[in-house]
């Protein structure tokens, strides 16, 4: 019984059957633990020494004996114990693991199981509970968030929070063999690894610009004050837009450089406009008819055209 209870501390209070018989409980033994609710039934083989509520890191030791030897925590899961509590609101929902590409897992409530083909060379089984590696978990999340938008917020929690930066994140991606949307995912940890707005220049022509028709303008405009030379992203006859790329909050020196700059273009008459991911990918609509409205407001004497996915106008 001394093995039994050093087990059930290391694992939160949680084994499983297999476990308990190979360290020499017999299955009446179980049967009698069970009876006097020394041990309640979590899943079909897996027991919590309690029969109370239990807390998420139960939940995630009960799914991954479930799973049973070579799984692991996964996605939403993994990044939930490698974060700790408070840093996001998942714990109501399934348990996520991931196994070996040729194992079947017997379907459980409140367990997701994922079969992963490179599992052994993303998983830590020398933790407790065992879990798919940080940076791994973080880009299945974003691969499975809903939109582009949900994508980049994924990463930019997980660069936000310091567990991670965007040059890690693209070592991974570039070593899976397998990477679904693989071109643009890239493209945005490239941007801003590198800090470059390749992704989100694109993105602001093809979803802002053109299907509005609104006037490209000049990328890449160079201008000198005071000894400094900047760049502007694209430049409209005088009104600049600025994208803005960086997955977090940066540091305040450089917000201040941000600032300065923006002040700087408006003592030569140059209106600077800041625009990110959001949008562009979730609010490409609203924002050209906003940069229509400037550029109008600048003398530009046409109309924003209204693309498929605008929404109708008042009185259509």
């Amino acid at each position: 019984m001394d093995k039994i209870s050093e087990l059930l501390r290391d694992q939160d209070g949680l084994v499983s059957r297999r476990q308990a018989l190979g360290l020499g409980l017999q299955q009446h033994d179980l049967k009698r633990m069970l009876r006097r609710r020394e041990l309640a039934t979590v899943h079909p083989g897996v027991y919590v020494e309690h029969t109370g509520p239990l807390t998420w890191k139960q939940r995630a030791w009960a799914a991954v004996l479930h799973a049973g030897p070579g799984s692991a925590l996964s996605h939403t899961s993994a990044v939930r114990i490698a974060e700790g509590p408070g840093r996001r609101l998942v714990d109501d929902r399934d348990i996520e693991v991931a196994v070996d590409a040729d194992r079947n897992v017997t379907p459980a409530h409140g367990v997701r199981v994922h079969r992963l083909r490179d599992f052994t060379d993303r998983a830590l089984t020398n933790l407790g509970p065992p879990r798919i590696r940080y940076d791994d978990a973080v880009l299945d999340v974003a691969l499975d968030a809903p939109t582009r938008l949900d994508t980049v917020a994924v990463l930019a929690d997980a660069c936000g929070g310091r567990r991670t930066t965007a040059q890690r994140l693209l070592r991974t991606a570039r070593s899976r063999s397998r990477l679904r949307d693989r071109a643009w995912l890239v493209g945005v940890l490239e941007d801003v690894a590198e800090g470059t707005c390749s992704v989100l220049e694109h993105g602001y022509l093809d979803r802002v610009l053109r299907p509005h028709g609104l006037p490209e303008g000049l990328r890449q405009v160079r201008r000198a004050r005071g000894g400094t030379t900047t760049y502007s992203d694209v430049d409209h006859d005088g009104l600049v837009v600025e994208l803005d790329g960086r997955l977090f909050h940066d540091s305040a020196d450089q917000r201040d450089r941000d600032l300065g700059r923006d002040l700087s273009a408006a003592v030569d008459g140059v209106e600077t406009l800041r625009i990110g991911y959001g949008q562009v990918f979730r609010d490409a609509c609203a924002t050209a008819a906003a940069v229509g409205a400037v550029l109008q407001r600048r003398g530009w004497d046409r109309q924003p055209t209204r693309c498929a996915d605008c929404p109708p106008a008042e009185g259509d």
